[in-house]
């Protein structure tokens, strides 16, 4: 695991080394263990682009991830693997799928099926890696699903009670006796939305000390100076129901922290105390990385600091204090709009086209300096109708803000249109309603050791096992296990136990559905039990999802979008099932074998003892006591005592019996590596690999102590099916085109002058269509657009 850990730290180390004020004697020892616990910590986030956000059963979802550096948003090549889930209301996974990543993207595909209820499931993701950290910080993003034959849970459909969750945030997390606050709150129902209210203060003399009410989703902020020796209750009024809460414990001692905009391109940092004495320090960091470092002098209860905005990267920075101890004792968020932006202009040739007509469809890329720049991108069009609107969601707004907050962030893209002094007071609120959450601050100062339960998958899917003794039930080290793939194209992978019998088998080039084979040498023990564990993660996110209300003005979308459903499966189903070939290496693990024997090219015996006996030259036979045996031979002398490694369609058989028993005219070829083989923790005295040709180990049965498992593998991916209407037979085709997803193209790049064209045909169906496209470029600018087009008879 070390290993790991330092190769990762390599990776990252260079994104940490800021520009920090050049005081040595400001924090150095909570510099110095920041650095380290963000070198070990690498953070990934991912976004997915879904072709829209409302589906009928029996539909695919398609979907393009981008997975970048938490730190910069850089697209990053660490793990090769992404976990999808589609999760319903009680966070039981309905759909599950692996997706390849290569250079910080991938796609895939997820089909709908018609068992799926009518309502609203959310769509998460993540890699091995984002499995050791909190699942806050995984990708979510609310999907709608349609099933004609079926109305929305009836549980759900069901009366019931609003419930309210109404929170209080004293600015820098904390209130004190006698030191005027700033108190943001935030108050959602049930579904995480937030509500319009009024509220007031009032203390043990029923007088009222502070009246509050929202700006905007159901937060805002009030000044107030507690006094211990008085008693306050909150009374919250919301439509016609009265809901009283308990403000935050008021501290004897400690300290208050207050930022404001000074304009002019300043933060104004005052933090207030009846603690006397001591240096007071400022410590300020973007998503780990370290932008400023300041100490003040305690003058009688206050101390100052000034930030150059300039020094904060854009997004979410942390602004820490620190008393005299070096211990943190306030913190609260600040957010920097971006300006390194992907600005993307794309757009159709006509504004209005008729249906089975071609539309040209130009893009533009450049930066916020107006310079055209190359760029990630992928595209949506689908059309817009009472169900299927525009999808609010993008990558920008996702990256600088969502990404870096936890729990639901009502409507993102509202702080970052119409950009005014209300929006400004409505982020700041969403900054004054976080804080304290991704870093542990104990964690960090203690030099905490990073405990990673969950490798990061540099190569491909890693499967992790854990082996246990039979007869004890305990974990057992040092075992050498073998995990197999059957098939024609020899995949084979070892792995030795850990002291907690942990077995980790780093797979590579493992795609769709298939049947893994999990054994020990049973020749040696079959005293072991292997248990595969589940590759997904099963930590989950505190996310409730609204009620779908299915509207009478939906019936007639239902309707069509049903019809256009079943009509493609009817009609195209032979083309939606098309797959991209993965371009997956078939050799074997040993690479070129040193003699290969097509069987048909020598006499056919009937038994596997003639064949080897007769033209194999590397085998040396014996049968001592009713037993097989093989002794390999190369051109130098007889290996060591010891069988080889004998495969059968990849999977390995250590009962020489098995092997001789196996019906040769069902062979069709056998590989040889007459040498001593070392693979990982296997160390072989040769190797014969026989291929059946059917790829179906010949009828021979698998030890029956071996654990034999469906698996799915990485996905293959599938072509989106777009009909082109360029030929006079191809436009008057009687068969129907329903389709209302008229384009997804995944994979959209921008040359190094910016530009890009592509072309799609209009389906049968009349209306407007939206238009999504958005990505990212190689220095981590995000950037998202839309164009319309209407299309009619």
């Amino acid at each position: 695991m070390t290993k790991y850990i330092k190769t990762i730290a390599c990776i990252v180390a260079l994104a940490f080394l800021t520009d920090v004020k050049s005081n040595a004697q400001v924090l150095p020892d909570v510099q110095n263990s920041f650095s380290i616990y963000t070198s070990n910590n690498m953070q990934e986030k991912l976004f997915l682009h879904t072709d829209k956000n409302s589906y009928t059963t029996g539909e695919l979802l398609w979907f393009k991830v981008y997975c970048v550096n938490g730190t910069n948003h850089h697209p990053v090549d660490l793990s090769k693997v992404v976990y999808v889930e589609v999760l319903d209301n009680s966070q039981n996974a309905v759909l599950q799928a692996k997706i390849a990543m290569k250079n910080g993207a991938g796609t895939g595909s997820l089909y709908l099926p018609v068992t799926l209820a009518t309502g609203k499931f959310l769509i998460r993701a993540y890699t091995s890696w984002m499995k050791n950290f909190s699942p806050d910080y995984y990708f979510y993003k609310q999907i709608t699903v349609i099933n004609p034959l079926k109305s929305p849970d009836a549980q759900a459909k069901a009366a019931v009670p609003p419930q309210y969750d109404i929170q209080f945030f004293p600015e820098g997390g904390n209130m004190v006796n006698g030191i005027s606050s700033v108190v943001a709150f935030k108050a959602t129902n049930q579904w995480g939305k937030g509500i319009s209210f009024k509220g007031v203060i009032i203390d043990k003399g029923n007088d009222t000390v502070a009246r509050f009410e929202p700006l905007k989703f159901g937060m805002g902020h009030f000044t107030f100076k507690p006094d211990n020796t008085n008693t306050y209750r909150v009374v919250i009024k919301i439509a016609d129901e009265t809901v009283e809460k308990d403000l935050p414990a008021i501290n004897t001692t400690g300290y208050v922290m207050n930022v404001k905009d000074n304009g002019a391109g300043q933060l104004r940092v005052t933090v207030n105390t009846n603690v006397p004495g001591g240096s007071i320090y400022l410590f300020a960091h973007t998503r780990g990385a370290v932008k400023d470092v300041e100490t003040a002098a305690n003058d009688n209860g206050i101390a100052q600091f000034t930030i150059d905005k300039n020094k904060l990267d854009d997004g979410v920075s942390h602004l820490t204090i620190f008393n005299d101890a070096k211990q943190p004792v306030c913190e609260r968020l600040y957010f920097k709009r971006p300006v390194k932006n992907l600005l993307i202009n794309a757009s159709a040739d006509q504004q209005e086209y008729a249906t089975r007509k071609k539309v040209n469809i130009s893009i533009d890329a450049k930066d916020e300096n107006n310079t055209p720049v190359s760029a990630d991108l992928s595209l949506s069009v689908y059309r817009l109708d009472s169900l299927q609107q525009a999808d609010p969601d993008n990558i920008q707004n996702y990256l600088w803000l969502s990404s870096d907050l936890k729990g639901n962030i009502e409507s993102p893209e509202y702080y970052f249109n119409n950009i005014s002094a209300e929006t400004d007071e409505a982020i700041d609120n969403l900054m004054l309603t976080q804080g304290w959450r991704r870093f542990v601050w104990n964690d960090i100062l203690n030099n905490k050791a990073p405990g990673f339960t969950f490798l990061p998958e540099f190569n491909g899917p890693i499967i992790n096992a854990k082996l246990f003794s039979s007869t004890s039930g305990k974990p057992q080290k040092e075992i050498v296990a073998y995990l197999a793939i059957p098939g024609k194209s020899v995949q084979l992978y070892a792995a030795t136990s850990d002291s907690l019998g942990r077995l980790i088998f780093n797979m590579k080039d493992f795609y769709g559905p298939g049947e893994i084979v999990v054994e020990t040498n049973t020749e040696v023990d079959t005293n072991y039990r292997i248990d595969i564990l589940n590759p997904f993660s099963e930590q989950y996110a505190k996310i409730s999802l609204p009620h779908l209300s299915v509207l009478a003005n939906y019936r007639t979308a239902f309707q069509e979008h049903s019809l256009g459903t079943q009509l493609q499966n009817i009609y195209t189903a032979n083309k939606l099932r098309q797959f991209y070939d993965p371009g997956v290496d078939s050799s074997a693990f040993y690479g070129t074998p040193d003699d290969s024997y097509l069987l048909d090219n020598y006499t056919r015996f009937l038994t596997m003892e003639e064949v080897m006996r007769e033209y194999v030259k590397e085998a040396f036979i014996s049968h001592l006591h009713n037993h097989f045996h093989i002794r390999t031979v190369n051109e130098s002398a007889f290996m060591p005592d010891g069988d080889p490694m004998v495969i059968l369609d990849g999977v390995p058989f250590f009962d020489m019996n098995k092997v001789f028993a196996v019906d040769p005219l069902k062979i069709c070829k056998l590989e040889v590596v007459p040498y001593t083989y070392y693979w990982g923790p296997s160390s072989e005295e040769g190797i014969f690999s026989f291929t059946s040709y059917k790829g179906d180990l010949a009828g021979t049965e698998i030890d029956p102590h071996a654990v034999v498992l469906d698996y799915e593998g990485m996905q293959l991916q599938r072509e989106f099916y777009s009909p082109a209407y360029d030929t006079d037979n191809a436009y008057n085709s009687r068969l129907p085109d329903f389709r209302d997803v008229l384009y997804w193209a995944p994979y959209v790049t921008t040359s190094t002058q910016g530009k890009n064209t592509l072309s799609f045909y209009t389906s049968d169906q009349t209306g407007k269509y939206i238009g999504i496209i958005q990505g990212i470029t190689a220095n981590g600018n995000a950037g998202s657009q839309y164009f319309m087009f209407n299309v009619n008879k």
